[in-house]
């Protein structure tokens, strides 16, 4: 019996948070290129930062989410598992030189990767060339000996693996 008043067999992954330069670019690459949808956008005058929830919704949770508050959205990020954190302190879109660490310039130093599952590889890939250079190819499906899957990067360098639901 534990002496602890909980049960890890309820815990559940709930969001990755990285930072990004400019959260235009960012948005705009993980919504129209990757297909994830803001479900909430939180601004912290104090601590002059934004964090912008992101992630992939069905048609029913789409429909929930339809006027809903913003005490009810924030409800709903933290209640559900596959959550993407964008976290933009302000300011940095306007400096050229700066720049994240994506874990990936020196590998095995930190992060790596975070990773997609899509119905069709072949053809999502193909979607993902559409983009031309709004897409940046780390590793094409075609490339290597790993043929079942792709990296893209996004607009601050970290790696985003596609592969098939069917792995």
């Amino acid at each position: 019996m534990s002496e602890f008043k909980t049960d890890i067999k309820t815990y559940e992954f709930n969001h990755t948070m990285i930072r990004v330069k400019d959260p235009k670019a960012s948005i705009e690459f993980y919504q129209d290129i990757l297909g994830m949808q803001m479900i909430f956008k939180m601004d912290n005058e104090k601590g002059k930062f934004t964090l912008y929830f992101l992630a992939y919704v069905n048609a029913e949770d789409k429909a929930k989410l339809q006027g809903q508050s913003d005490d009810e959205r924030r409800g709903y990020v933290f209640g559900r598992s596959g959550i993407l954190e964008l976290t933009h302190n302000w300011g940095t879109e306007n400096d050229a030189d700066f720049s994240y660490a994506s874990g990936n310039s020196d590998p095995g130093r930190g992060f790596g990767h975070t990773a997609i599952i899509v119905d069709n590889i072949e053809e999502a890939c193909k979607r993902f060339e559409s983009f031309g250079d709004k897409v940046k190819w780390i590793k094409k499906q075609s490339e290597g000996s790993m043929k079942n899957i792709a990296f893209i990067a996004d607009p601050d360098g970290y790696w985003i693996e596609v592969l098939s639901r069917h792995f």
